[in-house]
């Protein structure tokens, strides 16, 4: 099947997000396009087609649809330009039309005036202050949209003034725009705050031309050129440090705010800050393929995974104007009609107030923004949430099984003991043991080859065979090599040494005879018994950790950092079963997280509700497997992203309740004639900043349980 083209377009200027809805919705059904997914947050509309000759007439058809909605919106198809002017003279503008018609407006409340000139100068304050809103709406009614707030807000104030209630026509839409400009004005300090939240992409990189150094754009730097960092500079793209010493900020990365320092031959990755010494990188990887540059990608592209909330909002918002609307006009008509000495003015005011508050704006602006920022403040934290709806599930977890190795452990290996049966040396077990873990990327393997530490000549192993959960069968010499657990002795009926100690144990056995076995030590992690006991403290009833290691181990690591129920000796297979057995156990609805390094777990990780890879800082395969990537090697994250899901879904869920019970406070308040429409105004354009406000607090990185 052919690859889907992926188009990315950022519609500037666009503030209205119950018309992002309707764009992306409208975007998505376009011919060919199997996706689309518009980021209220940033503006970024990503679409999904078959064939790229179909982008032409897909790019014409989106740009129709959005200029439908919101004429002045520009769809540009280069990355977004930061351009405040325009913003600064919207607010400008609307600040002096409020001035001038707020002034014409005292006027005619303090002065006692006949009705025509009265009515001609609340008339003329009205045209001032929201002769643009009437104006949208007279737009939109022509193109058969009559559910927006231009129309329902043009509606409710003409409709005062068709009862000569004149003043209080002008006085809603002054404070209606007073309320869009505040929602506006906050809208855009909330999208900055995003913006600088992540604001960890490169502006450019220090190239080496020979005896030069020229200031390029990251994009145009390949891997083996050099690049020199100074101090204060943000580290363009990942690479080697091949001279110079220095402490790197890591934080926009990894959240963590002690500097690192680097020497030659560390790595270092893109978005790290170098804080001192001057230092050349050799680069190893393209711009688009470099850490920061993914972790970039992945922030962006959460929005198209949506929450169960937000796509409930969504649905909601799409049945709750007409539904209200039509209450209105029922409202308008029917008392008059049936009930003796109703009047029509009383009740088509009553009727302006449902009018007001039917549009969903609060709700569809702050949800996404709530959801946003979580994952925002989380990304800040060294903690990357691929989706809307991994946050919220973050909310539900019950369970969280662990592997071993690279995530409780810190997966470097030593070897602590070498034991020899029969006539071979220790020095000769290590060799053939080194020779045999060659071919082999496993820590084990590097650790064994690490104490050897003397060169290897690879062209004496031959017919080299790595047996998952086992070991490696290879020649070497001439003689047959088996390198591997106690399950691999057994598999070839070699007779062995059962040990009895806390370690990896590698057995050898040459020609199919026992010579002997290593054993390797790995080191628990320092916060792994902090992040235990913390998982406890905030409700996590059941956690479990698998490990392919021997039982004794298992249980040796289980004990001192808090975990009773462990797992040992399993083969990748074997820790799917024992996962998908611990799935079937889950309470319902509740979430079963899978924490493993990301390369060797993928399996699980893909099995599980939500996957967590350890360590993802410079991992590839494990940004790649994982729904969470912890970008840091300290389990203690869990509990801080966990944190920052409750305290996005609180402040997500305040907003949902705040703002429907007020609006239908106010609904049943405007049937008995007990509220205005200032107040159905403020439960409309008020609400909506309220939330909006509240949102922004999802910014915040607090503490490891995150709370509201």
């Amino acid at each position: 099947m052919e690859a889907l083209v992926k188009k990315e377009l950022f519609l500037e200027g666009l503030d209205c997000a119950n018309c992002a809805a309707k764009i992306e919705k409208e975007s998505g059904n376009i011919k060919n396009v199997s996706n689309a997914t518009l980021d209220f947050v940033s503006g970024r509309l990503v679409l999904q087609f078959e064939d790229k000759n179909n982008e032409d007439r897909i790019v014409k058809e989106v740009t129709a649809i959005v200029k439908n909605h919101e004429p002045d919106v520009k769809v540009l198809q280069l990355p977004k330009v930061k351009d405040n002017s325009k913003k600064d003279k919207y607010v400008q503008a609307i600040l002096t039309r409020l001035s001038v018609g707020g002034i014409i407006f005292l006027i005619g409340m303090l002065s006692r005036l006949s009705l025509p000139i009265e009515f001609s100068l609340f008339f003329l304050a009205y045209l001032i202050v929201g002769y643009d809103v009437v104006l949208n709406a007279f737009k939109n009614v022509i193109k058969g949209r009559v559910f927006d707030e231009n129309f329902l807000m043009s509606v409710a104030t003409i409709g005062a003034f068709s009862i000569s209630e004149f003043s209080e026509g002008v006085a809603v839409m002054i404070f209606y725009q007073v309320g869009e400009l505040f929602q506006h004005l906050a809208v855009r300090s909330s999208r900055r705050s995003i913006e600088k939240l992540m604001d960890i992409r490169p502006d450019f990189a220090n190239l080496k031309r020979g005896v030069k150094i020229v200031k390029v754009s990251p994009e145009v730097v390949k891997p083996g050129d050099f690049i020199m960092v100074k101090p204060g500079e943000k580290v363009p793209l990942d690479g080697i440090v091949t001279k110079g010493d220095s402490n790197v900020d890591t934080s926009a990365l990894t959240g963590e705010a002690v500097p690192r320092s680097v020497h030659v031959g560390d790595e270092v990755y893109g978005g790290f800050i170098n804080k001192n010494g001057v230092i050349t990188v050799k680069v190893t990887k393209e711009f688009g393929e470099s850490t920061v540059s993914k972790i970039l990608e992945l922030v962006q592209n959460a929005s198209s995974r949506k929450a169960q909330t937000e796509n409930f909002i969504t649905k909601f918002a799409r049945v709750y104007t007409p539904v209200v609307v039509i209450g209105a006009v029922l409202l308008a008509l029917l008392p008059p009609l049936l009930v003796p000495g109703a009047t029509f003015d009383t009740w088509i005011y009553r009727a302006l107030v449902f009018l007001v508050v039917s549009c969903p704006c609060a709700l569809v602006i702050s949800i996404p923004l709530g959801f946003f920022g979580g994952i925002g403040a989380a990304s800040r934290a060294g903690i990357l949430i691929k989706g809307s709806n991994y946050l919220e599930a973050l909310n539900n977890v019950d369970t969280v099984v662990f592997d071993k190795t690279g995530t409780l452990t810190k997966g470097v290996f030593k070897v602590t003991e070498i034991k020899v049966a029969g006539n071979y040396s220790q020095e000769e077990l290590l060799e053939y043991a080194a020779l045999a873990e060659s071919f082999s990327n496993h820590p084990i393997a590097k650790s064994i080859i690490k104490e050897y530490g003397k060169e290897l000549d690879k062209m004496e192993s031959n017919n080299f065979s790595e047996l998952s959960g086992l070991g490696i069968e290879v020649s070497i010499k001439g003689k047959t090599v088996v390198a591997g657990n106690s399950k691999l002795m057994k598999k070839n009926q070699i007779n062995f040494i059962e040990v009895d100690k806390i370690g990896t144990i590698v057995h050898i056995a040459l020609d199919g005879i026992y010579a002997g076995f290593i054993v390797i030590s790995d080191e628990i992690k320092s916060d792994s018994a902090h992040a235990i006991t913390a998982l406890k403290e905030i409700g996590i009833k059941k956690i479990v950790m698998l490990t392919g290691d021997s039982k004794l181990v298992g249980d040796a690591v289980g004990n001192l950092i808090g975990i009773n129920e462990v797992y040992s000796e399993l083969l990748p297979d074997g820790k799917v079963e024992i996962f998908e057995a611990l799935e079937k156990r889950k309470a319902s609805k509740k979430k079963v997280i899978f924490v493993g390094d990301g390369i060797n777990d993928a399996p699980v990780l893909a099995r599980a509700d939500i996957g967590i890879a350890m360590g993802g800082i410079g991992s590839d395969a494990a940004i790649e497997a994982a729904d969470v990537v912890i970008m840091t090697d300290e389990p203690s994250k869990i509990v801080e992203a966990i944190g920052i899901a409750k305290k996005t879904n609180k402040i997500v869920w305040q907003n949902i309740i705040f703002c429907l019970v007020v609006k239908l406070v106010i609904l049943a308040l405007g049937v008995f004639g007990l509220t205005s429409i200032w107040v159905a105004v403020f439960g409309d354009v008020g609400v909506a900043l309220i939330a909006v406000l509240n949102s922004m607090r999802c910014l915040k990185r607090t503490g490891l349980s995150s709370t509201c």
